[in-house]
């Protein structure tokens, strides 16, 4: 069944969600696991050839104390080069690439806080941690019966970190932006001509940008811009609505 939830925002800014179902989630997390297990199997593929191209006289003249301590560094190496593969790797992506793994961004979802925030670094270690506890404790399947008793078809994961999965593109409306009164004189200066919560309201666009498709992100950015611009005594007509309030944020940002 579809589900969707709105997340509105102080400025009365609101975000209406398509939640990721159960099965687009697991799909993702194949596809990961498989892209995973495929660095395994070619590291593994790479040491084996590498140790049977070394030279024959250097594996003669190794000692069983020489190759104990060998093994010993090849494991040590191994275990820590798998946990920042299967932990590591989920963490980077989702903190990185807007909430996307490789997975995720192939199936169309992604990963968000439940205020509509892109993840940060704490919310992405937190909901990969569990993760771990997850997979270990009957392979995913706490993880499925979490997802379909929790109305926002979160994991165990998700409600540990305050985050939800969502699909791409699935930001379909923006609710009515606050009307602000035009003063009757404008400091020159830029940050000055905006009142706290219109610079509040830019700022908060700006954190989301990544977060939305180019259509949402367009017509949020116009309804905004048509708050800010008669606010601002300098000429910007150069800049688009996107590109003016990047600018009035002090930060460019990336597009997804």
């Amino acid at each position: 069944m579809e589900r969707k939830v709105d997340v509105a925002t102080g400025e009365s800014v609101a975000f209406s969600y398509e939640l990721a179902g159960l099965g687009s989630r697991f799909i993702a997390v194949a596809i990961d696991m498989a892209i995973q297990f495929g660095v395994v199997i070619a590291a593994v593929l790479l040491l084996a050839w590498f140790a049977s191209s070394s030279p024959v006289h250097v594996r003669k003249i190794s000692t069983p104390a020489d190759v104990k301590i060998a093994q010993a560094i090849l494991e040590g190496i191994a275990i820590f080069a798998g946990f920042l593969l299967f932990f590591g790797y989920f963490i980077v992506f989702e903190w990185r690439f807007a909430g996307r793994s490789p997975g995720k961004r192939l199936v169309g979802i992604r990963v968000v806080r439940d205020g509509g925030f892109p993840v940060d670094f704490t919310a992405a270690v937190i909901r990969n941690v569990v993760r771990m506890l997850e997979f270990g404790l009957g392979f995913y399947l706490l993880s499925a019966i979490s997802t379909l008793l929790s109305p926002m078809n979160r994991r165990l994961g998700d409600l540990a970190a305050g985050t939800i999965v969502v699909r791409d593109g699935a930001t379909q409306r923006t609710a009515a932006l606050p009307e602000y009164d035009v003063p009757g004189e404008r400091d020159d200066v830029l940050t000055r001509e905006l009142t706290p919560a219109e610079r509040e309201l830019v700022l908060r666009y700006v954190e989301r940008r990544p977060t939305l498709s180019a259509a949402p992100r367009a017509a949020l950015a116009t309804q905004i811009a048509g708050v800010i611009r008669p606010r601002l005594s300098a000429n910007f007509e150069h800049l688009s609505d996107d590109d003016l309030l990047v600018h009035v944020a002090g930060s460019r940002g990336d597009a997804p």
